[in-house]
């Protein structure tokens, strides 16, 4: 009923949508190309592992956490890509629970992963720049980086990533 406040209102949210998108962009544009780090993970039974140790093939890492609602959906069908594509390898990295926490999770939803690991002072996260979970990056197997997604996967986007 207020033409003029509808306006800045339309134009407001018009400026918060375009630096949303290009932050967006420049964030993807600035992390492509980055190599794996070479951060120390831990094994659910404590052996020291590196992400950088796994180059040769394309690598996924899905950055997660028991507590999150969409890393949790996500799960299953992360599970059954890793058993489907074993021209890839998957890794799933948790952040900050512990080992029983994760390993307790696991058990109970039935879910068998290969390479599961801790992050626990959330060092890794830090350093491929994820602010939000589920974080999931997509690396050449050469180490580069190549895509990330922020947020839920579905089979077809992850399809779609593996299929690029």
């Amino acid at each position: 009923r207020r033409p003029g406040q509808r306006r800045a209102l339309t134009v407001a949210m018009s400026i918060g949508l375009a630096i949303w998108v290009s932050g967006g962009l420049i964030l993807d544009h600035y992390q492509k190309g980055n190599s794996l780090p070479d951060t120390t993970l831990r094994t659910l039974t404590g052996e020291p592992v590196r992400a950088s140790d796994y180059r040769g093939k394309p690598v996924v890492i899905n950055l997660w956490a028991t507590w999150c609602p969409p890393c949790r959906r996500e799960m299953p069908v992360l599970r059954d890509m890793q058993r489907e594509r074993e021209d890839i390898t998957f890794l799933f990295v948790n952040q900050a629970e512990s080992a029983g926490e994760v390993s307790d999770y696991l058990s109970k939803k039935q879910l068998v992963l290969s390479n599961s690991f801790l992050d626990p002072d959330g060092e890794f996260a830090r350093q491929v720049g994820s602010a939000a979970l589920p974080t999931t990056l997509f690396y050449s197997p050469d180490g580069r980086l190549i895509d990330s997604h922020l947020g839920e996967l579905s089979r077809a986007s992850l399809t779609h990533y593996l299929d690029k």
